[in-house]
């Protein structure tokens, strides 16, 4: 189902995609946690503690020569970076393109970095070692590759014990690759697919690519470059249990050209900036502003060589909204799902099952509600963007406000833009609070009425006040009522011509007038 953004510039618009962007995901031995576990699994191999040292740096070394093997097997540089940069993509890169790799290893980077490692531990009052983690530097090992699949990537490995795994995708990566086995022409600009042939098909591909068992292959991965996995699971420790570390979801707006989208984007950009607030950004996430919420939102906004960025962030988790080109990208990144809700069949005491919506965890086996999650939070957004007028049809549409109007044969009177008591009924019927379920009578009159009536023949004034307020409204087309029920929703035009006018008169006029004074 198309937004009313998608509606409104469909003339400009080649189509729109969803799909997952950017996913890091991380591999734990969970066998290896429980207290005690690791002091077994040394026993079942006849280490005792005193011996843990030499141990473990044997294991490390070991993974070491395996990683060189793999890069002298296949031709490739084995590197140690001496500081943990941010710029390791972008050096693989660089290698990838000067040797002319399209596919298989690039390199391997070896650095040190801060990580939960196994140490042993003294207890001076009782004279016994035992065995635990604690955060210390230890050898990491980057293996850059380009997949056959999934494209560039990368899989980090931990050399210390519990060997702890990363691994690196891009869901563009991987459609390009799809596209490309299947035939489908498309056009690309960096990490941003402009133009797709067969659009269909491409949506098709990314609603797959969410529902496939990944843990396979991401076991694959790790049998190749860890030559102790087998080690653990012959001892009874396990494999890995994979969790998504961060995860993107991205609706691509693909418009004609770079023209088509700069002629709107500055509008875009700045009522993103000034208009939206922190219920709004909660509620474009699926959460309701409540007094029990402890954290902050927080909006910036950045310049950048490709375009311009806007961050809302609600704690770990946030919205992003900018420009690539010719496309226009809303971009939902989860941190914490546990922020967000799962439907789960649960077992009550009785061994019963039951549906029940829970926490969502960071299982891979919930990468489908992540892109459903993050899909419904970017519609939201788009959904909201469609309220941007641009400036000069703004005056048309104003000019349009204020007149009055006949509808069924009986007047609608007209409303003033700048009055502040039109404006106070245009920023009630704005508000957040309704983006998701509409609004009522009783929702509209406790906006413009925040104190409680002092008896019940007042009540009964506001509401009926209100009720001819929402036909005036419905008379403009700026409201209109949704079939069995008493719910209104306000209409595409009501969501550009109330924005509009609340800008003219808080912001445009103000202006105008300084300056010409």
């Amino acid at each position: 189902m198309e937004t009313s953004f998608e509606q409104r510039y469909g003339d400009r618009i080649v189509g729109t995609l969803t799909m997952i962007d950017r996913m890091i995901v991380n591999g734990y031995v969970l066998g290896l946690f429980p207290p005690g576990a690791f002091s077994r699994f040394l026993g079942y191999q006849g280490v005792r503690v005193e011996e843990f040292s030499r141990y473990v740096q044997r294991a490390s070394e070991t993974v070491r020569t395996r990683a060189k093997q793999i890069a002298e097997k296949s031709g490739r540089p084995f590197t140690y970076l001496a500081h943990a940069t941010k710029g390791k993509d972008k050096l693989a890169k660089q290698i990838a393109e000067r040797d002319g790799i399209k596919e298989g290893l690039i390199c391997v980077f070896s650095t040190l970095e801060m990580r939960n490692c196994f140490a042993v531990w003294r207890y001076p009052r009782e004279g016994n070692i035992g065995v635990g983690r604690r955060m210390r530097k230890c050898l990491h090992l980057y293996f850059y590759l380009i997949d056959r699949e999934l494209g560039f990537m990368y899989v980090r490995l931990q050399t210390w014990f519990p060997f702890e795994v990363q691994i690196y995708v891009n869901g563009h990566e991987w459609l390009a690759r799809q596209l490309d086995r299947r035939g489908v022409a498309y056009e690309r600009y960096d990490n941003a697919l402009l133009q797709i042939e067969d659009l269909k098909l491409a949506r098709k591909l990314c609603e797959g690519f969410v529902r496939r068992k990944w843990s396979r292959v991401w076991d694959a991965f790790a049998r190749r470059v860890n030559p102790w996995l087998k080690v653990l699971v012959r001892h009874g420790m396990g494999g890995y249990y994979w969790v998504t570390d961060q995860c993107e979801i991205a609706t691509d707006v693909m418009w004609r050209d770079r023209a088509s989208l700069a002629a709107v984007v500055d509008d875009l950009f700045d009522h993103a900036i000034r208009a939206f607030s922190a219920d709004d950004v909660m509620r474009f996430l699926g959460r309701e502003p409540s007094r029990r919420f402890k954290g902050e939102v927080v909006t910036d906004h950045k310049r950048r060589p490709e375009g311009r960025r806007i961050k809302h962030r609600l704690r770990r988790n946030w919205l992003k909204f900018y420009d690539k080109y010719s496309v226009l990208r809303i971009e939902t990144t989860i941190n914490n799902p546990r922020e967000f809700k799962v439907l789960k069949v649960i077992k009550d005491r009785r061994g019963r099952k039951h549906r029940r919506w829970v926490e969502m965890g960071k299982g891979v086996a919930n990468l489908w509600r992540y892109f459903q999650v993050g899909e419904r939070a970017n519609r939201r957004y788009l959904q909201a963007l469609a309220q941007v007028q641009p400036r000069r049809q703004a005056i048309v549409e104003l000019d349009r406000l204020c007149h009055g109007r006949m509808v069924s044969g009986r007047r609608c009177a007209r409303f003033n833009p700048v009055s502040a008591r039109d404006c106070e009924l245009f920023k009630a019927v704005l508000h957040g609070a309704h983006a998701i379920n509409g609004l009522r009578n009783r929702d509209l009159t406790a906006r413009l009425y925040p104190t409680t009536p002092r008896t019940p023949a007042e009540a009964g004034r506001r509401c009926a006040r209100v009720s001819r307020l929402i036909a005036k409204l419905r008379g403009h087309a700026l409201l209109a009522k949704v079939p069995g029920s008493r719910l209104y929703r306000v209409t595409p035009r009501g969501q550009r011509v109330l924005s509009a006018a609340l800008r003219f008169r808080n912001l445009d006029f103000p202006t105008a007038l300084a300056e010409a004074a």
